[in-house]
């Protein structure tokens, strides 16, 4: 039996990609889940209609919209008992090229959102001996270049995650956050240029990429086992374990890499 049948499953950000892959298996898992997204047409058009499904129109940037969304999720069904802050923007432009609205802008979304999300649903999540879920990334513990506020974020997430469990250690509230490295996904598609404009294309091949189903699978084992963090991918192991060890070594195997992506903006510095 899963640990998530009847469990109340809130995810932010599920209208496509990883969101919407934890919900679809959550929901297959028998948990009543609550999504919320930005755009309500593209949630709605995304999943059936379901007594087991809330979909809410939500801003995660916007303090008020979480506190909103939380509070429906808890009037309809009680109390929450999994918070997975899903809901993120990525970005492809050097800092010396980026406007600093881009940078704020992903702080808004990547970090605050996960704060506010997290802030409004912990009373309920302390009572029910819940999950709080981060979805991060590999850039979370390795910055990235070409990807400053992406990256910064997402050490901002991590170091939250790590604060909040430490203080939650004696209350059953598990706190988790999870790396997946690259994942096929709309989330290059949408990242932000130097304007801030959508990239609207992806320097992958999103066919030879982790699927986001498998994604998700992933992270459901890793709430059912409670576990304190999750690395996806060979090549995300590498990368943090090399990181750790050998720094330098690191940033010349990480500047290579995006050296050598489709349309680098690296390139200008070669």
């Amino acid at each position: 039996m899963s640990s998530l049948k009847n469990k109340v499953v809130v995810i932010t950000g599920a209208s496509s990609g990883i969101g919407k892959a934890l919900a679809e298996a959550a929901l297959a898992q028998g948990a009543k889940v609550a999504v919320c997204a930005r755009n309500p047409d593209k949630l709605h058009a995304t999943f059936s209609k379901s007594d087991n499904l809330l979909c809410y129109k939500a801003d995660v940037s916007k303090e008020l919209e979480c506190e909103a969304f939380v509070q429906t999720v808890t009037t309809k069904w009680g109390h929450i008992d999994v918070l997975i802050n899903n809901a993120g923007m990525s970005m492809r432009a050097l800092f010396e090229d980026v406007d600093l609205s881009v940078i704020r802008n992903l702080m808004d979304i990547n970090f605050w959102g996960a704060v506010y999300c997290t802030k409004y649903a912990l009373p309920s999540i302390i009572k029910s001996k819940g999950v709080v879920v981060g979805v991060s990334s590999i850039a979370g513990y390795r910055g990235l270049p070409g990807r400053t506020g992406y990256s910064a974020s997402k050490f901002a997430m991590q170091g939250f995650l790590e604060s909040l469990r430490t203080e939650m250690l004696h209350t059953g509230v598990h706190v988790m956050w999870v790396s997946p490295g690259f994942v096929a996904s709309n989330i290059r598609n949408v990242a932000l240029s130097s304007d801030g404009t959508a990239q609207a294309e992806t320097p992958l091949d999103e066919s030879k990429l982790m699927s986001a189903e498998e994604c998700a699978l992933i992270i459901i084992n890793g709430i059912e086992k409670r576990k304190r963090s999750v690395v996806m991918t060979t090549q995300g192991k590498l990368t943090v374990l090399i990181n750790k060890l050998f720094p330098s070594l690191a940033d010349k195997l990480v500047y290579n890499h995006f050296l050598n992506e489709p349309d680098s903006p690296l390139k200008k510095y070669e």
